[in-house]
């Protein structure tokens, strides 16, 4: 059974940080993107970051210079470190996996970040 475990997510202050983690498991094959969305009630989900098994990376222009996505592909896990935190990245966290163009989404994880 294929699944995405995300943790690391919860309340925060303005200008703190926060570490989200996602763990891939019962994937049969190689898994090409994971990254990471956002979704705020009443909007559309948002890119935050994606990386490829090949190490390439794409951040949303909200976050670039702010959070970093990095990839154990041993472990099959994905991270999200979060710095200078705004009350504007407040979401749900959906982390998102790809593999032969199929997506696979977990069930998300909340952040709020307080003024």
């Amino acid at each position: 059974q294929v699944q995405l475990v995300e943790s690391g997510g919860g309340l925060v202050q303005a200008g703190g940080s926060l570490r989200l983690s996602c763990a891939a498991s019962g994937f049969q094959s190689s898994i090409n993107r994971m990254g990471w969305y956002r979704q705020v009630p009443g909007k559309q989900r948002d890119l935050v970051a994606v990386t490829t098994n090949g190490g390439s990376t794409t951040y949303g222009d909200s976050v670039k210079g702010r959070f970093t996505i990095s990839r154990d592909n041993a472990k099959n896990t994905v991270y999200l470190q979060m710095n200078s935190l705004k009350p504007e990245d407040t979401a749900v966290y959906y982390c998102n996996a790809v593999v032969f163009f199929r997506d696979y989404w977990g069930k998300g994880t909340l952040v709020t970040v307080s003024s």
